[in-house]
């Protein structure tokens, strides 16, 4: 009677990880007082000129959120100075255009820099690409209300007809949800246009991939696993693509949300993206 042999049954193959083995981006994490403190001591090379960063994309991308969360790094504690929405609709939450400076220590001192942010992206009630066209070369005032239906004109009195270098975006950044599926075809068409007038006007751009904890499981787990994401690492490569931003312009970062402390991590990754936005607006003000 032969021998019967039967053969080993083979573990089950392990799925692939969701990890790649090495960051694709290098970036130090935990020692942020290098960042803080060129951000203190920064003064742009233009002496007219205060750096202005004008924030745009589809609404709830998170874009107020994202101002809040700059200052919360830079003061090192909990604000809520833009007053982002914190339910996420169809409706844009912010109607008026509004300039944010950021408090710098010593009293009635600020950073030489300062955000603006405008109505979302919505295909018929967003913001105009011809208003942000205006505020780009810097003939928007504060406190012009937005409206879906016609834009700012010379005869408004929130039209300034003599803009100056200060009153100019320097850098132009476009916010997207990094959970998002797709970008409507009539948003990404309002994109590309405000995009077009920048370049012709040489603004330089940077994008921000945003809710990339809720994005990832393994981002969620830890934000220092932001730059081994297999996932997120496509939807940068997809967003870059789609708006033509190279991806060495896009920055994943987490707003602060539903946090109550100071977190090193999410500081490190909105102070990569801050110092690039801040140098890229001071060498374009340098110019004009």
């Amino acid at each position: 009677m032969g021998n019967s042999s039967s053969t080993p049954s083979r573990p089950p193959t392990p799925p692939p990880s969701p990890l790649l083995r090495t960051p694709w981006r290098e970036i130090t994490w935990g020692d942020n007082k290098n960042s803080l403190q060129y951000l203190k001591n920064f003064q742009p090379q233009n002496e007219e000129a205060t750096i202005r960063v004008l924030l745009h994309g589809p609404v709830g991308a998170g874009k107020s959120s994202f101002i809040n969360s700059v200052n919360n790094v830079l003061q090192g504690k909990m604000t809520n100075e833009a007053l982002a929405s914190a339910t996420t609709s169809d409706q844009s939450f912010t109607k008026i255009y509004q300039t944010y400076k950021i408090k710098k220590e010593g009293r009635g001192n600020f950073y030489p820099f300062v955000f603006n942010d405008v109505m979302g992206l919505e295909e018929k009630t967003g913001v105009r690409a011809d208003d942000i066209k205006l505020a780009l070369k810097g003939h928007m005032k504060d406190g012009y209300k937005f409206n879906p239906v016609s834009s700012l004109s010379d005869g408004d009195s929130h039209y300034n007809s003599s803009p100056s270098i200060s009153d100019r975006v320097h850098v132009l950044v476009c916010i997207h949800d990094a959970n998002a599926v797709q970008i409507k075809s009539s948003v990404l068409e309002k994109m590309r246009e405000i995009r077009e007038a920048a370049s012709e006007l040489g603004i330089p751009q940077l994008a921000i991939l945003t809710h990339i904890d809720s994005a990832c499981g393994e981002t969620e787990k830890t934000l220092r696993n932001v730059y081994k994401s297999k996932h997120l690492k496509k939807k940068m490569g997809d967003f870059s693509s789609s708006l033509g931003i190279p991806m060495n312009c896009i920055f994943p970062v987490k707003n602060y949300s539903h946090e109550i402390q100071i977190n090193s991590d999410v500081d490190t990754l909105i102070l990569n993206a801050l110092r690039l936005m801040i140098d890229f607006g001071d060498d374009y003000a340098e110019k004009l």
